[in-house]
């Protein structure tokens, strides 16, 4: 099991979940922890990324057309880092245009809510990257009222498993 956990960890290109530890960035929260479950969320996630959330800083942002999933680097002068997240958000993008959440499954260990909905509305959702200068964006946008609670759903269970302390209105979880 371990071996086909870690082959699966090397082809599977990413979704970005990672935040600072850095106090300054607000996510005190996301800080080594002795719960199993987080533990396994940050070291799956590293495996997935091709980067080390320690050196990174993971948004999720809902808004009222869909949302938006960032990362950066925390260093702005490490462009290896920046390079990468680009990287593994670039493939986000591909896969989630896809129906391909087989990442954020992995990562979480368990079937993120929304996802479902994501998959069979995917006609409906659009995904674009977004440079920034120390990392990326991938924006998630939809008409469909269907779709626009499934991504909510979705990003609103990153917010809490990745425990970034990012806004999300009451009500919005699942």
């Amino acid at each position: 099991m371990r071996v086909s956990i870690f082959i699966l960890a090397l082809t599977i290109p990413t979704l970005a979940c990672s935040q600072s530890a850095t106090p300054s960035t607000g996510h005190d929260k996301h800080q080594k922890t002795s719960d199993p479950h987080a533990s396994g969320v940050d070291t799956r996630g590293d495996h997935a990324m091709g980067f080390s959330h320690n050196k990174s800083t993971h948004h999720f942002r809902l808004l009222p057309n869909g949302g938006a999933i960032e990362v950066t680097a925390n260093n702005p002068n490490d462009n290896v880092t920046r390079d990468e997240i680009r990287t593994h958000l670039s493939h986000i993008v591909q896969m989630f245009m896809n129906g391909n959440f087989q990442v954020p499954m992995f990562i979480h260990d368990t079937v993120p809510p929304g996802v479902p909905v994501m998959k069979s509305k995917r006609a409906s959702i659009t995904y674009v990257l977004e440079p920034m200068p120390t990392g990326g964006r991938v924006r998630i946008t939809t008409t469909d009222t269907e779709a626009l609670k499934a991504i909510h759903q979705f990003l609103t269970f990153q917010i809490d498993d990745h425990r970034t302390g990012d806004p999300h209105p009451a009500g919005s979880s699942s």
